[in-house]
C-alpha cells in the first residue's frame, strides 16, 4: 500500500472516516515490537512527534529493503530474508500513514488570541476580535514530511473554512452589531480580526463560533480595554434633560477608562453659560469632585453633574431654548496643555481635536407661570339691602406667561355677583390686573355671616395652574326699626318718671 493511495481514499468523507479510526487506532507494542519497528507509547499523545518518529522509521525500513532487493536481485540473499525485510517495511510505511492520518485530520480548532473594547466617535462602544487557527497539519508539518503533492494541499489540513462568529450576552442574546460576521477561511499563521459594535455595553461577553461542518465553540471571555487612546470615556444616562427656572438636575455619568498612561483625570464642563451654576459630585456620598482617580483594577467609576438654573429668564438662559454643552475629563498631564474650558465656546470639531473624554449633554430651561391674588380687605359689614365691592389684583408671579386667567366666585344661596373682566387673556411675567367683583344678597336675606370664596385658574404652557384661593367675610345687620324704637324709649323714659313720682311721695310721708 502506498501514502499517495491512502491519501485518495482520504479524499472521500466516508472512507477518510474509516481510514482515521481504524488506523489511529492503537497498535500493540508486541506487535511492532515483532515486525522491528520502535515504538513510543507517547506517540499517541503528541501525534506530531510520533509523525516524525514514524516517518524516520519509514525511510530507513525503505532504505532497507531496497538495499536487501539489491543483494536478492544478485542472489546474494535468500527470498525469505528479503521476505521479512519487505514485512518490517509494509509495518513502518503503514504506522507511518497512520501517524500521518492521525494529525492530518486532528480536530479543528480556533482560539480568540485578542478581544479589545474601545470607543468610537459619537461615544459607541466597539470591539476588536482576534481570531486565529490552530488546527493540526500547519507549515512545521509541511516541512516535517516534506510533501507537496496536490491531493495532499486539496485537503487543506490548515485551514478553517466557514466560520460564523457572534457576541451574546449571558440571557443567550445576540448584542453584536452585525448580529454575525463570516470568516470565509481562516488560515494557520494568518490570523484575523472582526469589528463588532456592542448593542450592549459589557465588560464581559460570550464568543460564540459555528464551523461550516456544524461543530460550536462559546467562550465566557473578559474584554481587554483599548489602552492606546489615554481617555476616560463618557456615557450619560440622560443627555437631554427639561428643568424649570430657579431649579436643579443631576446628568447621571458612567466613567469607563481606556487608558495605559494615566489614571487620574479633571472634569470639566464646556458650552454652559455663567448664569448656570454647576459642580460634579459622587453618587455615592453626594461629595463635590473636581479630579477622581480610577483605583487598581477598577475600569468603571460613577460621577454626577449637578446644574441650577436662575429664577428668571436672562440675555443667555431663554425658557424652551435648548443649550448643547459638554462634560469633558482630561488627563492629569494634559491640564496645562489643554487649560480651563469653562468659559471657552467650542464645536464639536475642536472637541474631538483635543483626543478626549467627552459627553454631548442638552439642557432645555422651562418656565411655569404662577398666579397670586392680593386682596386690601376681605371682611365687610351691610345692610340687607347693601352690595359689596371688592378689587383684587391678579399677579403672575411665575417664570412663563398665563393665558386666560379666569376668576370664579362660589356664592351663598341666592347671592348675585359681578367680575370685570371675568377672564384675563394673558398675563405677562410679573404683569398685574386690577378685577372689581360685587356681591349682592338676596332681598329675604337673614342678618347674619356670610362666606364667599374667589377662585383663579389659568393656562401656562397648555398646562392647569390655580391660583391660591382668597375668602371674603361678609357680615349683614339687621335693619333697625324706627318706631318700635321710640317706643321703647317712650316706655323706658315713662318708667322712670314714674319710680321719680313714687320715690317723692314716699319720702312725704
Amino acid at each position: 500500500m502506498k501514502l499517495a493511495s491512502i491519501l485518495a481514499a482520504a479524499a472521500w468523507p466516508v472512507v477518510a472516516l474509516i481510514v482515521v479510526v481504524g488506523l489511529t487506532a492503537p497498535v500493540a507494542p508486541e506487535a511492532l515490537a515483532q515486525s522491528g519497528t520502535f515504538f513510543n507509547q507517547r506517540d499517541n499523545t503528541y501525534p506530531l512527534l510520533g509523525l516524525k518518529r514514524a516517518k524516520e522509521a519509514y525511510e530507513t525500513a525503505r532504505t532497507d529493503y531496497e538495499r536487501q532487493k539489491a543483494l536478492f536481485d544478485k542472489q546474494l540473499i535468500s527470498r525469505q530474508e528479503l521476505d521479512r525485510v519487505f514485512r518490517n517495511y509494509s509495518d513502518a510505511e503503514v504506522n507511518y500513514q497512520q501517524s500521518l492520518l492521525a494529525v492530518l485530520f486532528e480536530q479543528q480548532y480556533v482560539i480568540i488570541s485578542r478581544a479589545v473594547k474601545y470607543q468610537s466617535r459619537g461615544s459607541r462602544k466597539r470591539v476588536r476580535l482576534t481570531l486565529e487557527n490552530s488546527t493540526g497539519g500547519t507549515a512545521e508539518f509541511q516541512k516535517l514530511i516534506g510533501i507537496e503533492d496536490e491531493l495532499f494541499r486539496s485537503l487543506q489540513p490548515d485551514v478553517v473554512n466557514n466560520i460564523y462568529v457572534s457576541l451574546v450576552n449571558d440571557d443567550n442574546a445576540i448584542i453584536s452589531e452585525p448580529y454575525e460576521q463570516k470568516v470565509e477561511k481562516l488560515l494557520t499563521g494568518q490570523p484575523v480580526t472582526l469589528d463588532f459594535g456592542l448593542l450592549q455595553d459589557l465588560d464581559a461577553v460570550t464568543v460564540s463560533v459555528l464551523y461550516g461542518d456544524g461543530s460550536q465553540q462559546s467562550r465566557k471571555i473578559f474584554l481587554q480595554k483599548d489602552a492606546s487612546v489615554n481617555i476616560a470615556a463618557i456615557e450619560a444616562e440622560q443627555f437631554s434633560q427639561e428643568v424649570e427656572l430657579g431649579g436643579s438636575t443631576d446628568y447621571s455619568m458612567t466613567l469607563e477608562l481606556f487608558s495605559g498612561v494615566s489614571n487620574t483625570f479633571k472634569l470639566d464642563v464646556v458650552g454652559l453659560p455663567s448664569e448656570i451654576n454647576r459642580y460634579f459630585l459622587d453618587p455615592s456620598t453626594s461629595n463635590r469632585l473636581s479630579q477622581f482617580q480610577f483605583t487598581e483594577g477598577v475600569n468603571t467609576r460613577q460621577a454626577a453633574l449637578r446644574v441650577f438654573l436662575p429664577e428668571r429668564p436672562t440675555a443667555e438662559v431663554g425658557i424652551d431654548e435648548g443649550m448643547a454643552f459638554y462634560a469633558v475629563a482630561i488627563p492629569r498631564e494634559r491640564i496645562e496643555e489643554i487649560g480651563d474650558l469653562r468659559d471657552r465656546a467650542m464645536t464639536l470639531s475642536e472637541i474631538e481635536a483635543l483626543n478626549i473624554g467627552y459627553v454631548r449633554l442638552e439642557l432645555v430651561p422651562r418656565g411655569i407661570g404662577e398666579i397670586l391674588v392680593r386682596a386690601p380687605q376681605l371682611f365687610h359689614t351691610i345692610k340687607p339691602d347693601e352690595t359689596v365691592e371688592v378689587n383684587v389684583e391678579v399677579v403672575n408671579e411665575g417664570t412663563r406667561r398665563l393665558d386666560n386667567v379666569r376668576i370664579e366666585a362660589d356664592l351663598p344661596l341666592n347671592w348675585t355677583d359681578t367680575i370685570d373682566p371675568a377672564v384675563i387673556e394673558k398675563l405677562d411675567i410679573n404683569e398685574e390686573q386690577r378685577v372689581g367683583l360685587g356681591f349682592t344678597p338676596p332681598e329675604d336675606i337673614s342678618p347674619g355671616r356670610y362666606e364667599i370664596r374667589i377662585r383663579t385658574t389659568s393656562l401656562s404652557d397648555d398646562q392647569p395652574i390655580e391660583g391660591e384661593d382668597k375668602t371674603v367675610t361678609i357680615q349683614v345687620e339687621q335693619e333697625a326699626n324706627i318706631f318700635g324704637t321710640f317706643l321703647l324709649i317712650l316706655v323706658i323714659v315713662g318708667l322712670v318718671v314714674g319710680i321719680v313720682i313714687f320715690g317723692i311721695r314716699l319720702s312725704r310721708r
